[in-house]
């Protein structure tokens, strides 16, 4: 199990192995034409930063619906799935290129011990999902001010 401190970056590893998981997705389907290719999958970007007395995560995925997503806790692992539809029409429009991703996306992260996985808050808005993870009580502890004699 990877060991954890506080103040690090936290999500760092795993990051690293979703990016080099999407770069080996990405070269298996270079040669195919934009006409061919399927809906792909795609892994939409993560900022995490800890303020006070929570970890925050925030999600940009425009074009996704509300009830399209799944968020859960499990064990101390919180998975964020969703899908972005295709949703062009091939007879109405000429398509010169079309770079809008699309398709299926699942993003997991493992908590830290400091935050309480019971209690995360969702809040989904123009387009941006922002998961709030408060931290337990023992970790929020003030700095104490030590007098210099």
């Amino acid at each position: 199990m990877l060991a954890i401190r506080r103040g690090s970056d936290l999500f760092r590893p795993f990051e690293e192995i979703q990016r080099e998981m999407d770069r080996l997705f990405n070269d298996a389907f270079k040669g195919l034409s934009d006409q061919s290719r399927e809906p792909s999958m795609f892994s939409p970007e993560v900022d995490i930063y800890e303020k006070d007395n929570s970890v925050f995560i925030e999600i940009d995925i425009p074009g996704i619906k509300k009830d399209e997503l799944e968020i859960k806790v499990e064990d101390d692992v919180l998975s964020i799935k969703g899908e972005k539809k295709l949703e062009r029409e091939e007879k109405e429009r000429d398509y010169h290129r079309y770079e809008r991703y699309s398709g299926a996306f699942q993003r997991i992260f493992r908590l830290p011990e400091y935050v309480k996985s019971d209690d995360v808050k969702a809040k989904y808005e123009d387009g941006v999902l922002k998961l709030e993870l408060p931290k337990k009580e023992e970790v929020k502890k003030e700095a104490i001010q030590v007098k210099i004699d």
